[in-house]
């Protein structure tokens, strides 16, 4: 009999001790999600990664006592069978959610980690939910206790609004909407509102903490009071003005007012609870995502400054492992010179997220990460995608390029133009047309779909100002119908998966920018877009111009800081 590979007998021990405690809390099942309570989408503390192995950026898993179920959505259930599929069975949603798969069921759930709306949409009615206060999967693992270093103010200039500024703009808004109070939950809006950053997650300079403001303009910040040292030494804040979340209950219960404001996506369904004791939640949705997507003429030009850095490390990338004489490179070789590049960069600090350097077969996973374990050699008749991005002081960037090291057969060519061509319809959009992201997402599948091919992520992102790489409410996507304004910064990267065979995808981020009272795109991302896999005769001429503007525009703001061998080659990209 063949042996129980490690990795596998772990995990099944970790499942045995949670369904342990199923008698003792009276339950058939416990969910375990993704997030954290700040609801980021990177966690320290990953209680998923811990239960299932996986390590995608989304998902929840239910534990049953004979059977173990994950749900992913699109872009991870290549890799979540390849992680997980052993001890759990992997389900696509929004396919199928378990308010369609089961019925009858008692599952418990920790209340700080999910919200209203979450629970209402996957369990549905028929499905009861029991709140355990003690988290299960802390029992197997506790969370470390990290310094992860203070809270520091941006600079008035990088900003480009003081958050005195910002908070009034969010008390008026209170008093148009007769509430006494708004609770901010998610992290980075309390990170916008004040103009300050933090280290508390992986990839993003967030703040993890939450923060109550007054239709009177005063604010009250939650969190531990050791993490805003600085804040308090340059009198950004007052002593008296930060809580400790373990009195965060004594300080709803000791509030005057009637009426709230909480964010149904990132407030827990504890703290909902606990302030609808007291209050009436008049609105569900924080005006501070809004009003933070809509960058102001300071970010953005910050943003197209560190784009710059990001487009010249990109660039010398490309060139060299298109140049690269000795195959035998591998998707980590790969990695670790992209990440060198961009050190070469004072204004450089680290990854948005974790760089995606798949080659041949790996590319065709969505989110692939290459390990010790998946690590390919990257062949010649390869194709290779890298889909990485930079935290930079100060923006953030996100850019994929495909990239082949030998002519591609015509079949690769053909998809990789039809990628193309969505993503120069999606850039040439006219946005007092198509105002919405959902407009946008159908003119970007429209030639893949035309040959009976399609891709299941969603078409772009919204991207913050030096903070989340994925960052709402805007986004080109099926279902987004968040009017596009000024001032929004989006990703765009239609793509093909083939499993087994090849990914491609194509992106570039992009500022909404006014001319005239005309929206239009301009790109942020510089990096040029590998040629050889376009099939020419495939585009038309508006297309082709595109390419051209493009690459010259890449020419004329990178070529001065490169060698003589990488101009000449840029150049031939014209």
């Amino acid at each position: 009999m063949d042996k129980v590979p490690k990795k596998i007998k772990v995990i099944k021990d970790k499942i045995n001790k949670i369904v342990g405690y199923f008698h003792k809390y009276n339950i058939d099942g416990y969910i375990v999600p993704k997030n954290d309570n700040f609801f980021s989408e990177y966690v320290r503390h990953d209680r998923l990664k811990i239960i299932s192995n996986f390590s995608g950026s989304a998902g929840f898993a239910i534990i049953f006592k004979n059977k173990n179920y994950l749900f992913v959505d699109g872009r991870y259930t290549l890799q979540a069978k390849k992680e997980s599929g052993k001890n759990f069975k992997i389900i696509e949603y929004p396919k199928f959610l378990p308010k369609n798969l089961f019925k009858n069921l008692i599952l418990g759930f920790d209340p700080t980690l999910y919200t209203k709306l979450q629970l209402q949409y996957f369990f549905g009615k028929k499905i009861k939910l029991i709140p355990i206060s003690k988290n299960l999967i802390d029992i197997l693992k506790k969370p470390k206790n990290r310094n992860l270093g203070q809270y520091y103010s941006l600079p008035r200039e990088i900003a480009g609004k003081s958050h005195r500024y910002k908070i009034s703009i969010v008390s008026d808004i209170l008093k148009k909407n007769k509430s006494d109070y708004l609770f901010i939950s998610a992290p980075e809006n309390v990170s916008w509102l004040l103009n300050i950053r933090g280290s508390d997650v992986p990839f993003s300079p967030v703040t993890n903490c939450n923060c109550l403001v007054g239709k009177n303009k005063k604010i009250l910040l939650i969190g531990k009071i050791n993490k805003f040292k600085n804040l308090l030494k340059k009198r950004i804040i007052l002593k008296n003005q930060i809580i400790d979340p373990k009195n965060f209950t004594n300080l709803i219960e000791s509030l005057k007012g009637k009426n709230f404001i909480i964010d149904e996506k990132t407030c827990s369904i504890f703290n909902e609870r606990l302030i609808d004791k007291k209050f009436q939640i008049k609105a569900r949705i924080d005006p501070c995502y809004l009003l933070k997507a809509k960058k102001n003429s300071a970010e953005i030009h910050n943003m197209i400054k560190s784009h710059i850095d990001d487009g010249l490390a990109l660039t010398k990338f490309i060139f060299w492992i298109k140049n690269y004489k000795n195959f035998g490179l591998t998707e980590l070789d790969a990695e670790k010179k992209l990440e060198y590049l961009r050190k070469k960069s004072k204004n450089y600090l680290y990854p948005s997220f974790n760089t995606i350097a798949g080659s041949g077969p790996n590319g065709a996973v969505i989110h692939y990460r290459a390990s010790d374990k998946t690590n390919r050699k990257i062949k010649r008749k390869d194709i290779f995608l890298c889909d990485s991005g930079g935290q930079y002081r100060y923006g953030t960037t996100d850019v994929t390029r495909t990239i082949c090291f030998s002519e591609p057969s015509k079949k690769i060519k053909k998809v990789f133009t039809l990628v193309l061509k969505g993503h120069i319809a999606v850039a040439t959009s006219d946005l007092n047309k198509d105002k919405k992201g959902y407009q946008l997402d159908i003119k970007a599948r429209k030639f893949l779909k035309e040959k009976g091919y399609d891709f299941k992520h969603g078409t772009g992102h919204g991207v913050g100002f030096f903070s989340n790489v994925h960052e709402g409410p805007q986004s080109i996507s099926k279902f987004n119908k968040v009017k596009l304004a000024e001032g929004m910064v989006l990703s765009n990267e239609p793509g093909y998966y083939e499993e087994g065979k090849f990914g491609i995808r194509i992106e570039n981020l992009l500022f909404i920018k006014k001319h005239k009272k005309k929206l239009f795109f301009e790109n942020l991302t510089l990096a040029p877009i590998d040629k050889d896999l376009i099939d020419y005769k495939m585009l038309t001429k508006k297309e082709k111009d595109y390419i051209f503007k493009y690459h010259l525009m890449v020419y004329s703001k990178l070529s001065s800081f490169l060698n003589l061998k990488e101009k000449k080659w840029l150049i031939k990209h014209l």
